[in-house]
């Protein structure tokens, strides 16, 4: 899977941060030390961590994933991240 999404509210710059979906990689989502949840409502799964963003894209750095772009959505941060093939975990 060589791409990823991670999020986080503006207001809460310091954690939690979403980092995956349903679909996400359990190995890279271990590795985070993510876990899985579905609110209350939606019927899909989220993986968080409490850490803040800059933490967990350090985390992904040190395995190969580099960040493609970011932006802002509406009250939301989100990076998207890519990793080469040929890097593995």
């Amino acid at each position: 899977m060589p791409y990823i999404l991670i999020s986080t509210q503006i207001r809460l710059e310091t954690g939690p941060t979403m980092v995956g979906d349903e679909y996400s990689d359990p190995s890279i989502m271990n590795y985070l030390g993510a876990r899985k949840t579905t609110m209350l409502g939606n019927n899909f799964s989220e993986y968080h961590v409490d850490e803040p963003p800059r933490l967990v894209l350090d985390k992904l750095d040190k395995i190969g994933f580099r960040v493609v772009s970011m932006t802002g959505v509406g009250q939301t941060l989100v990076w998207c991240l890519h990793k080469v093939a040929s890097d593995t975990l």
